[in-house]
């Protein structure tokens, strides 16, 4: 419990609260040091709506509060306080905390000698146009006719600083010694005052209506203070009501006579008790979440304190780490005589500033994150014990306020709060290869090879037969990187071969089997070498999707769509790529965005618009097929081009295949027409179907490598493409016909 002590201390004093208030910004202080730091402000100034003087360095965010509920008359209770002014010109002191307070207007009276315990001095008014500056946010108000008695007192805090120091004293103190409290001998019950015995002899005498007063022991009167009932909550408008309901809008509790008079009789008001259990709950959740962050900053700083066992003193580092490099270090420098010993003065003294930035940086971030750990536990402390509280009124006056700092605290363990700030590693190694003559050039350089990379499954993918590798180098790392290999095998468990080198760290393999499973890896490199592989990842491409059947075919369904990017300039591609037209009275060539090499695949292209008889060409091409011809034109495309009567065959610009010297059929198309292109690997043919007949023999044969689905067309036809199609059920059956129509 010892983090929790800065919560139980009063800002101007530094001491444990003594009768703490609760000022309107939901801080604590002593009622005592209230009066202390009471500033009375000329009769002239009329109170506006500002910040303190100082509040420029403060960043307390007001916008959580509800000004209206707070500092209005019509709201609240608070509202005859007259809102926010700007602060004196008194001349500021520090707190013991190091807060800014201001002094009091005037010197407090003299202290009465031999005042009985149980009546009070009377103490002097307040000034009127008496102004209060809380010392924690620097807010000011003017206090009322009421002075300090309209502020609520915060009896949970009293509670929870009684029961620590219950806990933490060995010996009860007096309470009434002025500097060095002394051991309390005896306690008063009816005064409920611990007297040492110069004290009580002073202050309590054994005579007169103080000799009916019963004196125990210390731990008897500790026993019997933490038996006594708990006191009946008053209402600090009307002194004699009790505190039994709260004021949603103004969130405070208030009395009966509170909701007659009119100033909270239009608000939302609920049982105490109700509230009371609710915000209970509600400072409990909160706390789970600080505490899940309280506990991962203690595992962060055990991180950053082995952090700094790791980062040595350079000469134990040297000793323990890095024998070999000191002197490999000093005896490269002293062969290079005056010159090459004042570049090695340079390096040490590099070597020595590098350890001592480590070392503060990580020495720093431990600083930071135990003060910060320590206020989270104190606080998380603080609000447990408010939560033991029986006091539903004094627990709501401060809960709403402790919900808002425990979030606000949460969230100060924001991402990158627990991630160490230096790398522990000295990555230096030196270089002996310069000479004489370049020895004023003399530096580190990176003599590691790079470490292994790490592949991001997340973004690693197949498409189709493409697939797209993504990696990264291990966190933390120095090593520089000049580039990366990528390794794929054959799909077929054969060797690895490179597909990739350069200097990005995600690769796209397009032109892959169907069907397969590869196998990938990527390595690292700079100029010391080639660092480790990464760990293999096994992707698969499209799956088949039809079973063996009797010609021994596999179909393979695979989704794709024409490629803009290889395409014509006088292509144009809508609906996802799906549809194309031209906008040229010339044959324009556009290819498929995935190509095959091994299986069966089937698609359809449909005529969306057929005007004036054009030829468009239906097939098969090579990634390095002309684009500005017919398609079949040249010897990297295998087509059928058609009209509205009749079709052919073409290839290298030849209407022949190898069964028939003249390959022409009849039938055409139209408007909504169907073309069906059916390519075989198992049997190195390519077949086309119109209208789901099958159109002439077997176009071509003997079909082996990589082909990409193509058309061309020109601005009279516009076609549409679908993909994914399962191959056709005369083709599984085994009836294609190998001659079809020739004329």
């Amino acid at each position: 419990m010892d983090e929790m002590e800065e919560e139980l201390k009063c800002p101007v004093c530094g001491s444990f609260f003594r009768e703490p208030i609760i000022l309107p910004c939901s801080h604590n202080i002593c009622l005592a040091c209230a009066r202390n730091i009471l500033v009375q402000t000329p009769d002239a100034e009329s109170p506006r709506s500002s910040r303190a003087s100082g509040s420029g360095v403060s960043d307390y965010d007001y916008l959580d509060l509800d000004k209206m509920s707070l500092y209005s008359e019509a709201d609240s209770g608070y509202g005859s306080y007259g809102g926010f002014v700007s602060a004196p010109t008194t001349p500021c002191q520090k707190s013991p905390n190091g807060v800014r307070v201001f002094p009091p207007a005037a010197p407090p009276p003299a202290p009465q000698q031999h005042l009985l315990p149980q009546q009070p001095a009377s103490l002097p008014p307040i000034p009127r146009n008496s102004c209060i500056t809380c010392p924690q946010c620097h807010r000011s108000l003017i206090l009322d006719e009421r002075g300090l008695r309209g502020f609520a007192k915060n009896r949970v805090l009293e509670g929870v600083v009684d029961r620590y120091q219950q806990s933490k004293a060995a010996a009860l103190k007096c309470q009434l010694c002025e500097k060095s409290p002394k051991e309390a001998t005896v306690m008063c019950e009816q005064c409920d005052v611990f007297y040492c015995d110069p004290c009580r002899l002073r202050c309590h005498p054994p005579r007169g209506p103080l000799a009916k007063h019963r004196l125990v022991p210390p731990a008897q009167g500790r026993i019997s203070r933490r038996a006594s009932p708990r006191k009946t909550s008053t209402c600090t408008e009307h002194e004699l009501e009790n505190l039994s309901m709260y004021c949603v809008q103004c969130k405070m509790p208030v009395c009966y006579q509170c909701l007659e008079e009119g100033k909270h009789g239009t608000h939302e008001v609920k049982a105490l008790g109700a509230m009371w259990k609710l915000h209970k709950g509600q400072l409990s959740q909160a706390l789970n979440g600080l505490s899940d962050r309280a506990t991962e900053a203690k595992e962060f700083l055990i991180q950053l304190r082995n952090m700094v066992q790791h980062i040595q003193p350079v000469p134990v580092a040297l000793q323990e780490n890095g024998v070999e490099f000191e002197a490999c270090l000093v005896a490269q420098c002293d062969a290079l005589i005056d010159a090459l010993n004042r570049r090695k003065a340079q390096l040490l003294a590099r070597v020595n500033k590098e350890h001592e930035h480590k070392l503060k940086v990580v020495r720093d971030q431990i600083s930071h994150c135990t003060v910060k750990l320590r206020q989270t536990t104190g606080l998380m402390e603080y609000c447990l014990e408010v939560i033991k509280e029986n006091d539903p009124s004094g627990f709501l006056q401060i809960s709403d306020a402790l919900i808002r700092r425990v979030h606000v605290t949460e969230g100060q363990w924001g991402k990158g709060t627990l991630t160490p700030r230096m790398n522990s590693d000295f990555d230096l190694t030196l270089d002996s290869g310069p000479l004489l003559q370049t020895i004023h050039q003399l530096d580190f350089v990176q003599m590691k090879v790079p470490a292994a990379p790490m592949l991001q499954l997340e973004e690693c993918c197949t498409q189709n037969n493409s697939a797209t590798l993504s990696w990264k180098q291990p966190p933390l790392t120095t090593i520089a990187v000049e580039g990366y290999i990528l390794e794929l095998d054959d799909g077929n468990n054969g060797p690895f071969r490179e597909v990739y080198v350069g200097t990005e760290t995600i690769c796209t393999v397009d032109g892959l089997h169907f069907n397969s499973t590869y196998k990938s890896r990527v390595k690292a490199f700079n100029g010391s070498g080639v660092g480790q592989y990464s760990k293999t990842l096994i992707m698969q491409t499209s799956e088949t999707g039809l079973p063996p059947c009797d010609i021994q075919s596999i179909g393979t369904v695979a989704w794709f769509t024409f490629d803009p990017a290889s395409a014509h300039q006088d292509i144009i591609l809508s609906n996802d790529n799906l549809t194309v037209s031209c906008n040229s009275y010339d044959d324009r060539v556009v290819m498929g965005n995935s190509a095959f090499s091994r299986g069966v695949h089937y698609w359809e292209m449909t005529i969306d618009r057929y005007d004036n008889h054009p030829d468009p060409a239906f097939g098969i091409a090579r990634g390095d097929v002309l684009k500005d011809v017919m398609l079949g034109k040249d010897d990297k495309a295998w087509a059928m081009y058609v009209d509205n009567n009749r079709s052919w065959f073409m290839h290298n610009n030849s209407h022949t295949n190898s069964l028939f010297p003249v390959c022409r059929t009849d039938g055409g198309i139209g408007k909504g027409a169907t073309i069906g292109i059916l390519l075989d690997f198992t049997r190195g043919i390519l077949i086309f179907l119109i209208n789901d007949e099958q159109q002439g023999p077997v176009a071509f044969e003997a079909l082996e490598g990589v082909y990409y689905p193509a058309i061309s067309l020109n601005r009279n036809v516009q076609i549409t493409l679908h993909t994914g199609l399962p191959i056709p059920d005369f083709y599984t059956a085994g009836e294609a016909d190998p001659t079809g129509s020739v004329c």
